[in-house]
This record gives structure tokens, C-alpha cells and sequence, in this order.
């Protein structure tokens, strides 16, 4: 089979599959080296930065560059080609032996290269996808897709509310609703709260010095809080790698600013920047009232779940949230909280069409 120096894929990888992967690594099997050329018009919905990102994580191996191109696609019209080469030739400005792809169009990009055109599984026999079909059913496609892609369409639900409202109980009944419908749902996956962790390791540490030591003697930090956040957010991202098309997370860094306030009595700016960026797309807030509340021996404060659920709520409607409360006994919370979820699923992670292609 014959070798190339230097071998080139392009494509909008929107989002990036187990075709596009094959292309990759079939190519990078061929040649001593190979560049990837992500292309990204503004009208699309994943960003370039990710999406080129994502292929340098999956590819290690090969130069991954990128570049914006808002031309219109017009295979029939010269001046459009011409155009389109303008932008690839920036991005690519070495001499190109090969070209790899699975279009139609591989020959005339060949062609304007000066590069031989190869042809990968033009049929899509061996991964029968296309960035089409992902963009319409990102479901239907899931085992087509590698873990950052799925963490970026992963629909996150978070579950929050004072202490002892049925946020652990919530979240794990979520995520065996969920497996129970099998297929990929199967893997549905639940995030524990990492600050449950951490007390934990507080209170335990402190007992090594003073035995007999409770949880009313335990003291935090501001600088305690960030960590807890960060923590959070990392175990979440973790499972939206490996999971299904939805993931449930007991509590998450926004969860972490309130809790904040409830112990240092002010805000916090480091953790509320954790909290900005991430990727959630629902919470559901349990409702103290009706929920008895349970000292497990890293509680304290019944008195104060009143206003920790109206702080969440005047938080997550201020913030912009879209938020269920959750009320009733626990057979009419999990009803709700199905339902707000499979409100959000039937939207799916809605992604804008490309410039379409003129005829």
C-alpha cells in the first residue's frame, strides 16, 4: 500500500464520530505525518476551539489545526473553490502529498491541493454515520461518538436543597429510573456530593486529634469551598465521559456557592467562578417542607432549611436556572422530576445546521 509524506483530512467534524476517527487514523497509518484541518462556520453551534480541541485529544498523534470558513459551499462554482482554498492554504501552508476523504468531492480537493486524492469508506460501510445523523439523533449515534463529545452533549440534571430533603435519595432513584430503560440509557450515571466527602475527612481528621470530637466542633474555610466546587465539577465531567445521554449529580458548584453562604455568611467569588462555568442544564430543588429531618451526624442545621430552600430558589430564578421544585411525598417527586427530565431530553442538545450547500 502506498506511503505519503505528508497527508491532510479536513472536514467540519460537527460534531467529530467514529467515521471521522477512521478517516484519521487511516490516513495517519499512511502517511509520516498528518495535519487535520477542522473548518467551523459561525453559524454552527460547536465551537472550534472545542471541536479542535476534542480531535487533538482523540489524535494525539497527528497536527490538528483550525479555521474559521463562513464561505457558502458550491462544489459547481470555481470562484467558491478558489475561495475555500484561500482559507485551507492559510491554515496549511506546507506542500500536501495526500489528501484523505470520503466525499465526493476528494478528487477536485486533490486537485487544487497538487496532492493525490484517497478515498476512505465512501460508502460508510464500517461506521454507518454521518455528522447529519449525529446532529439530528445524538442518541441513536452515542456509541458512535468518543467520551469528550459525549460529555459536551450529556444532558446534566443536578439535584439540590437543604440538608436532609431527599437530594441523595433524588438523584440515585433518577439515575435507576433511567438504566431501567436500557440500551444506551443503561448507562446512566450519578455523581455522589464530593462535600459529603470532604466533612467527612474533616470531621475525621479532627477526631484523630480530639476524640470524642462531633460535627458541631468541625470549622470551614472560605478557601474550603472553591476545593469542593472544583472537586464537584471534576467527578461530573468525568461521568458525562463514560455515561449515557443524561447524567445526575447530587448537588454541583452552584449548590457549592449556597452552601457557602450558609456557612461563612458571605459569598464567594472563587467558587462562584467554578460555578460559571459549567455545563449544567436542569435543577431540581427538593423542597424541605414534608421532609423530616434526619441528623446522620453531619447535620445541624433544621432550623435553617427554610432559608436555604428560599436562597436557592431566589438564586436559581436570579441566575436564570431552569429549575423544578420538587414537593409531596417522594412517589410525586420522582413523577415530576421524570417528567422536567424528559421535557428536557425531547429537546436534545438542539445543534444549528451548517451553511447549507447551494445547487
Amino acid at each position: 500500500m502506498k506511503r505519503y509524506g505528508h497527508g491532510l483530512v479536513l472536514g467540519k467534524f460537527y460534531p467529530p464520530h467514529a467515521g471521522h476517527h477512521h478517516l484519521v487514523r487511516t490516513a495517519r497509518d499512511r502517511c509520516e505525518r498528518l495535519t487535520v484541518l477542522v473548518c467551523a462556520s459561525s453559524v454552527e453551534s460547536l465551537s472550534l476551539e472545542d471541536r479542535v480541541a476534542w480531535m487533538r485529544e482523540i489524535h494525539p498523534d497527528v497536527l490538528v489545526v483550525g479555521a474559521v470558513d463562513d464561505i457558502p459551499v458550491d462544489l459547481h462554482d470555481p470562484d467558491v473553490w478558489a475561495a475555500h482554498m484561500a482559507v485551507f492554504r492559510a491554515a496549511v501552508p506546507e506542500h500536501v502529498d495526500a489528501v484523505f476523504t470520503s466525499e465526493a468531492y476528494g478528487e477536485e480537493l486533490g486537485r487544487r491541493f497538487g496532492a493525490e486524492s484517497v478515498c476512505v469508506d465512501p460508502d460508510r460501510t464500517l461506521f454507518p454515520v454521518s455528522g447529519t445523523t449525529v446532529r439530528k439523533d445524538p442518541v441513536g449515534c452515542w456509541d458512535f461518538l468518543e467520551a469528550p463529545v459525549r460529555a459536551a452533549l450529556t444532558r446534566r440534571v443536578v439535584v439540590l436543597g437543604a440538608e436532609s430533603t431527599g437530594t441523595t435519595t433524588m438523584a440515585r432513584a433518577l439515575a435507576d429510573h433511567y438504566r431501567s430503560r436500557g440500551g444506551v440509557w443503561a448507562r446512566t450515571r450519578y455523581v455522589p456530593e464530593y462535600g459529603r466527602e470532604y466533612s467527612e475527612r474533616k470531621l475525621a481528621e479532627l477526631r484523630a486529634e480530639r476524640p470524642g470530637a462531633d460535627w458541631t466542633d468541625v470549622t470551614f474555610r472560605s478557601a474550603d469551598f472553591p476545593v469542593i466546587a472544583q472537586r464537584q465539577a471534576e467527578m461530573e465531567e468525568a461521568a458525562a465521559r463514560e455515561g449515557s445521554p443524561v447524567l445526575f449529580c447530587d448537588t454541583d458548584a452552584f449548590a457549592t456557592t449556597i452552601w457557602h453562604e450558609r456557612y461563612m455568611g458571605t459569598t464567594s467569588p472563587a467558587t462562584g467562578e467554578i460555578a460559571a462555568r459549567g455545563r449544567q442544564h436542569l435543577w431540581l430543588l427538593t423542597d424541605h417542607n414534608g421532609v423530616p429531618f434526619e441528623d446522620d451526624g453531619l447535620r445541624d442545621g433544621e432550623h435553617l432549611r427554610p432559608w436555604m430552600t428560599a436562597r436557592f430558589v431566589a438564586q436559581l430564578s436570579r441566575t436564570g436556572r431552569r429549575t423544578a421544585v420538587l414537593t409531596g411525598p417522594h412517589e410525586e417527586r420522582l413523577a415530576a422530576a421524570v417528567a422536567a427530565v424528559d421535557a428536557l431530553l425531547a429537546e436534545g442538545p438542539y445543534l444549528a445546521d451548517p451553511l447549507p450547500e447551494r445547487r
